[in-house]
């Protein structure tokens, strides 16, 4: 497969508009001040620093946006108060962090066990009402989200096997909280919450077997495969929704060139982070297979079993809020119309 043509196809697909610089700078560029948890290094970090170059280029001078990086300002799980409040303009970060506003933030954050590529999911909010839908939640926080992306399925890294789902019985697991954990437990898993950072250590003393971290590349960043010499992939149970958001004051103070500016920059990162994480995921794959990791690939049936009690656990969700209901039944309405579910 040519994975540049595949992320070109995605793109065309999508509907992603290109456009032009603007032709003249204006007098008083706008700023607005962005901030990410992502370090500057890291792929996503790399590609919200481009989104804000981009955007200052097309623009034409009338934008300046400033991409503020690990969390300079405030905490991660802080950002979209911080931002709906003024302290920043904007955050960068996932719907994930603010679920305790309102469940229906889980379907905006990360559909567990549902979508298999970052491309449906970005055409879920592309072309299936997703982003206008989410406004709808957004905006009630005084904050409007202008886009996504998403990077490939997430690996699950482990000391001992994980060749299919029977294996998840008594498997004691760093995960996020939340939904995923709700799963996992339901699966007979035993997660265990505790912040990204301890992983390596919690694995390194056996403190869990295993842990639910990020996509495979990023895991074997991590050391994580130094540890456990189990990897399942391609990922099946976790996708991550990264979102770029902004004051809703600020949003709608913009000329309507400046906002399409800001969603076309989103858009152009959108497709490369995809097809960017794809390739490092193979990459990493080869490079782990050579130095004797099992790279574990689940059967269509044990990915099945694992969507199935998955969509269990989001109609639960879907009862938790009117917003969380709407976000449901339009995921599975698009899911269905991809073939994704029956």
């Amino acid at each position: 497969m040519n994975i540049f043509r595949t992320g070109l196809a995605g793109a065309v697909a999508l509907g992603l508009t290109v456009i032009a610089p603007a032709a003249a700078q204006a007098a008083d560029a706008t700023t607005l001040q962005f901030q990410t948890h992502h370090s500057a290094s890291s792929l996503q970090g790399k590609a919200l620093l481009r989104f804000a170059d981009l955007a200052n280029k097309m623009s034409g001078g009338s934008l300046q946006v400033q991409m503020l990086t690990d969390s300079s300002v405030v905490k991660a799980s802080e950002a979209f108060e911080a931002a709906a409040t003024g302290i920043i303009d904007g955050d960068a970060t996932g719907a994930g962090y603010v679920t305790g506003k309102n469940p229906a933030f889980q379907f905006y954050g990360d559909v567990m066990g549902g979508y298999s590529t970052p491309y449906q999911i970005l055409g879920w909010y592309k072309n299936a009402g997703g982003l206008d839908l989410a406004n709808e939640l957004y905006e009630q926080f005084n904050m409007h989200l202008i886009g996504t992306f998403v990077a490939t399925p997430e690996s699950l890294g482990s000391t001992t096997s994980l060749a299919g789902i029977d294996d998840l019985k008594g498997w004691k697991f760093r995960s996020p909280p939340g939904m995923e954990s709700e799963i996992f437990q339901k699966l007979g898993a035993a997660p265990v919450v505790m912040p990204f950072g301890e992983v390596f250590t919690a694995m390194t003393t056996g403190t869990v077997a295993g842990a639910d971290a990020s996509t495979l590349a990023v895991n074997k960043g991590l050391g994580l495969y130094d540890v456990g010499k189990f990897a399942t992939y391609p990922g099946f149970h976790s996708m991550p929704i990264e979102h770029v958001t902004i004051n809703l004051d600020k949003w709608n103070a913009l000329t309507d060139e400046q906002k399409q500016v800001l969603q076309s920059a989103i858009d152009t990162i959108a497709i490369e982070v995809a097809t960017q994480s794809e390739i490092n995921d193979r990459k990493a794959a080869a490079d782990l297979k050579a130095a004797g990791v099992t790279i574990q690939d689940w059967s269509e049936q044990d990915r099945l079993a694992f969507r199935k009690v998955a969509q269990e656990v989001w109609a639960d969700w879907a009862t938790r809020s009117p917003e969380a209901q709407a976000a449901y039944d339009s995921h599975v309405a698009y899911m269905k119309s991809l073939g994704i579910l029956d």
